[in-house]
């Protein structure tokens, strides 16, 4: 699991950065809804610490001089003595409050500084008060940066952290992925020795034999020649860590004949009518020989399986248009309910029909299989009523 080059090991690889991302992701956002609130309630505090300021101060009136960084005018005096900052004091802000008992607070920028503005009619006199919120500003600036550094420094945290949980967390995932590349390989060396000298010796026979007996021992020939070539798919897939397999041109009609035949015994057996028709060739897709095969295997064992003795199997190739190939595997079997169209694709689901039939790991395989070459496939059918399994791929020469 250490080669860069592994789909495997650059999925854990993606999948600990993921985590990782993951986990700062939240720090940042909890640091950084924390730093809101802290400089939300900074704010409500300085700005309610000023209006307090500013209305003691007009009650206190020019005679008493306003704390630092206050102004108050009255029509007749303004405090502290000396000269005010200019702009003030604001002659439009005296008409907001005309009554008696009138109040009017806000905030507004002049002169390159923002004040906090209070104008008061106190008895038929009105006055305004200015508090300079410099100091303020240089306290939310300073909190500002504060909450940067310790953003920047959360974030650094939890990268460090979310690496180290995350390669914890992936672990045991790596290691199961590795027995089971190390299974595959041990289990397809084990198999490959046996499977060779049975095919062997099912040759010898089969060149030995003549009539239905040659006949038989020639599919039994192309048998073991199938589950070896499956073997050694797993034996290369583990050795190759996943990698993508060389896809040449592959005749699926060919391969349909083939399937059908092998599987002619056991229909035969019980009692199904089987056959391959076409409407116009050839039929040739890029693929995977024995991926495919495996597919049609899967597909035409799923009949067999829920079709009742004297029903019929007819595996249709044909062209719906100048792009594409498709295979129709229909049987009259039966069936199942048409909320299970999609839902038989997936690894052991369950039917929605009262005996809540499994379909296994094989129907969910065919979908991942024809996914990788780049095709579909989709279900159609009704209890009692058979079933239409309809694969589709695109002709060789476009893609």
């Amino acid at each position: 699991m250490k080669s860069r080059g592994d789909p495997e090991a650059r999925a854990l690889h993606r999948a600990r950065w993921v985590i990782t991302a993951q986990i700062a992701v939240v720090v940042s956002l909890l640091v950084a809804v924390a730093g809101g609130i802290a400089y939300g309630m900074l704010l409500s505090g300085q700005h309610a610490d000023a209006d307090r300021t500013l209305a003691r101060t007009i009650e206190l009136g020019p005679t008493a001089t306003p704390p630092g960084c206050v102004w108050l005018f009255t029509p007749a005096l303004h405090a502290p003595p000396g000269p005010s900052p200019a702009g003030m004091p604001i002659a439009g802000l005296t008409a907001l409050a005309s009554s008696p008992g009138d109040v009017h607070t806000e905030r507004r920028s002049f002169g390159g500084m923002t004040y906090t503005i209070r104008v008061e009619n106190r008895g038929g006199v009105v006055s305004q008060a200015f508090f300079e919120e410099r100091y303020q500003i240089q306290d939310r600036s300073s909190l500002l940066f504060g909450l940067g550094v310790a953003e920047l420094l959360a974030l650094l945290a939890a990268v460090v952290c979310g690496r180290l949980l995350a390669s914890r967390a992936i672990r045991p995932l790596a290691d199961a992925l590795r027995r089971q590349r190390t299974f595959v390989e041990d289990a397809s060396h084990e198999l490959r020795a046996p499977l060779t000298r049975l095919h062997t010796r099912a040759q010898l026979l089969a060149r030995r034999s003549s009539g239905r007996d040659g006949d038989d021992l020639q599919q039994l020939v192309r048998g073991t020649r199938e589950l070896g070539e499956v073997v050694e798919d797993l034996l290369l897939s583990a050795q190759a860590c996943g990698g993508r397999p060389e896809l040449v041109p592959v005749e699926l009609g060919v391969l349909a004949d083939e399937v059908v035949a092998a599987e002619a015994v056991r229909a035969g057996a019980g009692r199904i009518r089987i056959a391959v028709t076409r409407e116009r060739g050839p039929y040739v897709v890029q693929g995977v020989p024995t991926a495919l095969r495996r597919v049609l295997s899967a597909l035409l064992d799923n009949a067999l399986g829920h079709t009742p003795p004297g029903g019929s199997i007819e595996v249709s190739l044909g062209a719906p248009d100048d792009e594409h190939v498709e295979l129709r595997v229909r049987d009259t079997g039966v069936g199942f309910p048409t909320a299970d169209a999609d839902r038989i694709f997936e690894r052991f689901a369950r039917g929605t029909d009262g005996d809540g039939r499994r379909f296994g790991l094989g129907l969910a395989l065919v979908r991942e299989v024809v996914t990788g070459h780049g095709g579909t496939i989709a279900a159609v059918a009704r209890p009692g009523a058979g079933a239409t399994f309809t694969l589709r791929l695109l002709r060789a020469d476009l893609t």
